[in-house]
């Protein structure tokens, strides 16, 4: 969410021998032993493997977390007070504090879920070859994808939800319906770790990875996070509501002001749309990358 809001990570065990990376992994892991039989799927084994890599570094984890917070305390309530109120595209009008903390929400569930399909996909991919060791198991290409894209689901959601507490505590969420905002991140961490995971599968090199600091810096100030679609040019209006984020902002935001009516199932939909294209891109690619 800076200058800089996706950074090279790969998982502590790809780049160190002796981590979770070289244990054996069951085809169904500790959660195929813990729960009944046959209600966990194959991509679980893999996302119980990264979570596994991460136990001893959830610094890192952490570190996701606490930029969308500073962005809050910062330019929500620092330059908030010096704003005031604003006008939303609702034509409600509400503290800049309460206008801006759903969008940085919204992104922070996008920055995690990016963060973690892309550059570590990229390094397990191309260096580490995790993936040709696990198709050596009952997993195929499709379970890759969908544990890869499960587990920074999970990461984006982590963030949103720590991030829905410090709203919480701040005095931000002022009606039941701001719950919603917690599913909605969940499927705007898809949407996001989909498409990032399948562009990643394109990439050559790290050279390459700079297309994705080029989408997401833009998609993060000009998803009409900080100000209202209604304060560009009806001429660039158009261009950010084809953001992926603004659906994302715009659902949340939503949500958090009470704004709930079936005009959000239109972001909605494009959310789900692209998560679904991305599931089955990502597919496609990791089976013509391992299988050829």
């Amino acid at each position: 969410m800076s200058s800089a809001p996706v950074r090279h990570d790969p998982a502590p065990d790809d780049a160190a021998p002796g981590g979770a990376g070289h244990d054996p992994v069951p085809a169904y892991g500790l959660l195929g032993r813990l729960l009944p039989s046959g209600t966990v799927s194959r991509p679980a084994s893999l996302v119980e493997r990264n979570m596994r890599a991460y136990r001893r570094a959830w610094l890192l984890l952490l570190s996701g977390f606490v930029e969308p917070v500073m962005y809050l305390f910062g330019l929500g309530i620092g330059l908030g007070s010096l704003v005031g109120d604003v006008t939303t595209d609702s034509g409600r009008v509400v503290p800049y504090a309460l206008f801006v903390a759903p969008a940085l929400m919204a992104s922070s569930a996008m920055n995690g879920a990016v963060f973690d399909s892309t550059f570590n996909v990229f390094f397990k991919l191309k260096y580490s070859k995790l993936y040709y060791s696990v198709l050596a198991t009952p997993l195929g290409p499709r379970d890759v994808a969908v544990g890869e894209i499960g587990w920074a689901l999970i990461r984006g959601s982590l963030y949103a939800a720590a991030f829905f507490v410090v709203m919480l505590l701040a005095g931000l969420v002022r009606t039941p319906w701001a719950l919603l905002a917690l599913p909605a991140a969940l499927l705007i961490g898809w949407a996001f770790a989909s498409i990032g995971m399948a562009v990643t599968t394109f990439m050559r090199s790290w050279q390459d990875l700079d297309v994705v600091q080029l989408a997401i810096v833009p998609l993060f100030l000009f998803s009409a996070t900080f100000y209202p679609v209604s304060t560009y040019p009806s001429s660039v209006a158009w261009l950010v509501q084809l953001s992926p984020l603004y659906h994302g902002v715009a659902l949340v935001r939503g949500v958090m002001l009470a704004e709930v009516g079936p005009g959000l199932l239109v972001h909605v939909a494009v959310l789900a749309a692209l998560g679904l294209v991305g599931v089955l891109v990502t597919e496609r690619r990791l089976r013509r990358l391992l299988l050829r």
